[in-house]
């Protein structure tokens, strides 16, 4: 189990190298860790070098004292990225994941060489939305909003027809750390990339999922109504859709990134 140690920060991370090919990092969900992304290391890395990694607050990395920022999350990965030497990445971030990438995308575009923003927007809803669900977990812990949290990350017949795996991510998302996953809720509060759309420059893919309820459709047109070498897809399912249908997703990210 790899650790990257900087400033205030222990990173967990897994880079699964494939000599010779384009390096492919995923940056995780809200609430998530880099399992998320275990359907596409499976059928990817025949394809890519993978890097994923815990985002600060969340799994295996460490728990600095919050509230974090976009720009700080953003750092990380780059430090990280520094630290195994990696010059220029495809970089894919979902929903959290997705504001630091467009973070990245628009601040450090030189190190990307394709970009993919998926279940992800420019701005996620109102301060007094994330403030709520803050002070719940704070109160009540995890558990308090593991139910709803399922339910807007993966369709009904998903839920229901993948009952085994939705009780795993559901498993590891009550056993997050409420004081890292609550900081982390400031990260997307507080992202607000409306301003700064224009200054990304790398090929860029959009996914949604028409069953998305937390970033849709529209959020999905603004980006790339602001981002000019942009193209957006649909992929069936809600937030999660790189776990609801991985063969749709992971088809998406080969025909756009090449390899």
């Amino acid at each position: 189990m790899p650790f990257f140690e900087h400033n205030d920060l222990r990173t967990h991370y897994e880079f699964t190298q494939n000599p010779g090919r384009p390096v492919l990092v995923f940056s995780n969900s809200l609430g998530a860790t880099l399992t998320m992304w275990d359907a596409q290391v499976a059928e990817l890395a025949a394809h890519y070098s993978i890097l994923r990694y815990d985002a600060r607050g969340h799994g295996a990395s460490s728990v600095p004292e919050g509230p974090y920022n976009v720009e700080q999350l953003s750092q990380d990965l780059l430090a990280l990225l520094d630290h195994l030497g990696l010059e220029r990445v495809h970089l894919c971030g979902l929903s959290m994941g997705g504001a630091v990438a467009q973070w990245i995308g628009a601040n450090a575009g030189d190190r990307l060489a394709k970009l993919v923003l998926a279940s992800t927007a420019a701005k996620f809803g109102t301060a007094a939305g994330w403030n709520e669900r803050i002070a719940t977990v704070l109160e009540d812990g995890m558990v308090s909003i593991a139910g709803a949290t399922m339910e807007r990350w993966f369709t009904e017949g998903f839920r229901w027809r993948e009952r085994e795996l939705v009780a795993k991510v559901r498993q590891e998302f009550e056993s997050c750390d409420p004081l890292g996953y609550t900081a982390a809720c400031a990260v997307v509060r507080d992202a607000d990339s409306r301003g700064s759309l224009e200054r990304i420059t790398a090929p860029t893919l959009i996914i949604f999922g028409p069953q998305d309820s937390t970033t849709t459709g529209i959020d999905a047109g603004f980006l790339a109504e602001h981002i000019a070498d942009s193209k957006v897809t649909e992929v069936d399912g809600a937030h999660l859709l790189n776990i609801e249908h991985p063969e749709a997703f992971n088809r998406a990210l080969r025909e756009f990134l090449g390899g």
